[in-house]
């Protein structure tokens, strides 16, 4: 080891060489991902060409070259070479590990993730693969003695190096522009694993949306939405939104493990074929509850006007948002009451950083023990099957599945493992779901006060499929893992609004996130001018007395962003 290090303390070089080596070790190691993906999308061309194929990495070099040279120079070389080679270490990383895109969604997740989440993902096999790849070369490149030139001699040298850079990417780029321009029109995804640069434009963009656009004037949809019923009950609607929830790990939409052993001796309706809005926790949630959706969704726009949250409490309702998952509502909490479960180690349930979800059910049953409104929702935000830590979503003893992963590097647990571990949290969340049925149906038992359930989960998971595994890659080319979520839909019997037997019949109807916002307002007989019709999927089952009472006869138009 001294030998290596006297090695290098002995090597001098020159800015110029520093950095064509340091671009060699970005372009041709540490975006392996990039390369090896874009070669396979060539090679599986009926007639790819070979030089084309072999002026990939050249092509990336050249641009590496350009890009660091303009801003590497003289003292802020070895700095802003370090600070490449480290951000492109924990990018190689999570690609090579999780297969994990950073693209402009990515960023938005990590900066709104708390240091409790981004620490579940630290492990042995983690730091390793960071000292090997981001700090040992780092520690190299910052021993190596640079020689510099006078200033023009150094300033012309380094002109030479990008423009023979920018000739040969040129040069490449004519020759070839077709194959390049049709590999990358037909997989704009490729673009989403250079290494770092796609991170260092997903980070400008979001730095310049977030903090530099002018705040956006907030919308009012409907300033006097109401509540119209036509019965003397109370109404209390509990909506879980599900945290990394996948539909194809339920038993309840065909998956043959028991998952679902406690609700589906329950009578839950469960609708099989829900898309989600984005794959990842700080899209799917505000879009699901935004009047945008999927298409023309952007966080500014939902962020400044009311959500189908907002218009629930304006129209009367008493709205509590229960959060077990690190008190993040994304924005849609922020005008209603809220409470967080508190990780307090003095909580059976708790372990000072997470708390599992069964610590909801205390603040519920003690919200449902103090009703004081005649129309009530009540958020419950899980933890749900959030990754890679599975293990503690769910008590050791409460793990149906054997053998399980009791690791965060799941990648080095066994297929077995890994589903097992998934799935337990799926039966736990099932449990969970069970006995807040079960505490709503002690209400229409009791107190005749007409109860349901909705659940949701904000996105799926990926669990190796094709070497990927957990969410937040772009939707466009996400696996069905990512995108496929469950949802749940249970009421008491003594709700006369909706046909039981007509919800069953539409359980395997594709519907999606778009549909949350009118769901909402159905179950919870808000009429309003905000609420769209053909956007609600449980209509063709609503009695005509209801649709009458709550239809408006103007509808909101698409245009939200005027």
């Amino acid at each position: 080891m001294n030998k290596f290090i006297a090695y290098f303390k002995n090597l001098t070089l020159t800015t110029n060489q520093l950095l064509f080596f340091t671009c060699c070790y970005i372009a041709l190691i540490l975006n392996l991902p990039f390369l090896v993906k874009t070669a396979g999308v060539i090679t599986a061309l009926d007639n790819y060409n070979l030089l084309f194929l072999m002026s990939l990495p050249i092509f990336l070099l050249s641009l590496s070259i350009i890009i660091q040279g303009v801003f590497s120079f003289r003292w802020l070389t070895k700095p802003l070479l370090i600070t490449t080679v480290m951000i492109s270490s924990l990018i190689f990383y999570g690609t090579i590990t999780y297969g994990i895109v950073f693209d402009y969604g990515m960023v938005q997740n990590t900066v709104e993730t708390d240091s409790a989440e981004a620490l579940s993902y630290v492990n042995l096999y983690a730091i390793l693969f960071f000292l090997i790849f981001g700090v040992i070369p780092s520690l190299i490149i910052y021993t190596i003695k640079l020689t510099y030139k006078p200033f023009l001699t150094e300033l012309l040298s380094r002109v030479k190096m990008i423009t023979l850079s920018f000739g040969a990417a040129f040069l490449i780029a004519s020759v070839f522009y077709s194959n390049y321009a049709s590999v990358g029109r037909n997989n704009k995804e490729l673009l989403g694993y250079v290494t770092p640069y796609k991170l260092l434009d997903a980070s400008y963009k979001f730095v310049r949306n977030q903090y530099f656009y002018p705040p956006l004037q907030f919308k009012v949809l409907d300033t006097a939405p109401a509540i119209v019923r036509d019965n003397t009950r109370r109404h209390v609607m509990v909506m879980v939104l599900g945290e990394t929830a996948r539909a194809q790990s339920f038993s309840l939409n065909g998956y043959a493990k028991p998952t679902n052993q406690y609700t589906e001796k329950q009578g839950v309706i469960s609708f099989s074929q829900m898309s989600s809005c984005g794959t990842a926790t700080a899209v799917s949630v505000p879009c699901m509850f935004s009047r945008l959706n999927k298409n023309n969704y952007d966080k500014r726009i939902a962020t400044a006007q009311q959500n189908a949250i907002d218009l629930i409490h304006l129209a009367g309702a008493d709205v509590l948002w229960i959060s077990n998952n690190n008190g993040s509502c994304k924005g849609v909490c922020t005008r209603v009451k809220t409470e967080q479960i508190e990780p307090d180690k003095s909580n059976p349930l708790c372990d000072g950083e997470y708390c599992y979800d069964e610590a909801l059910l205390a603040p519920l049953k003690n919200k449902l023990k103090t009703l004081s409104n005649d129309n009530t929702l009540i958020v419950l935000h899980m933890i749900g099957s959030h990754g890679p830590t599975y293990f503690k979503r769910y008590p050791k003893e409460k793990g149906v599945f054997t053998p399980d992963c009791q690791r965060s590097d799941i990648q080095n647990c066994s297929q077995e493992q890994l589903i097992n571990t998934y799935d337990n949290t799926i039966a736990y969340t099932d449990l969970v779901l069970s006995k807040i049925i079960n505490e709503l149906s002690g209400l229409d038992k009791k107190d005749d006060i007409e109860t349901s359930l909705l659940y949701i989960s904000d996105h799926g998971e990926s669990l190796g499929e094709n070497g990927v595994y957990l969410h937040g890659l772009p939707y466009a080319f996400a696996p069905e893992e990512q995108t496929h979520v469950p949802m749940i839909y249970w009421t008491d019997k003594i709700q006369t609004d909706f046909n039981r037997q007509c919800l069953n019949a539409l359980a395997k109807s594709p519907i999606s996130h778009d549909n949350v916002f009118d769901t909402l307002l159905s179950i919870m007989s808000v009429k309003t001018t905000a609420y769209r019709i053909e956007s609600d999927p449980f209509i063709d089952c609503k009695s005509q007395q209801a649709i009458a009472r709550t239809t408006v006869s103007t509808s909101l138009e698409m245009e939200l962003a005027d």
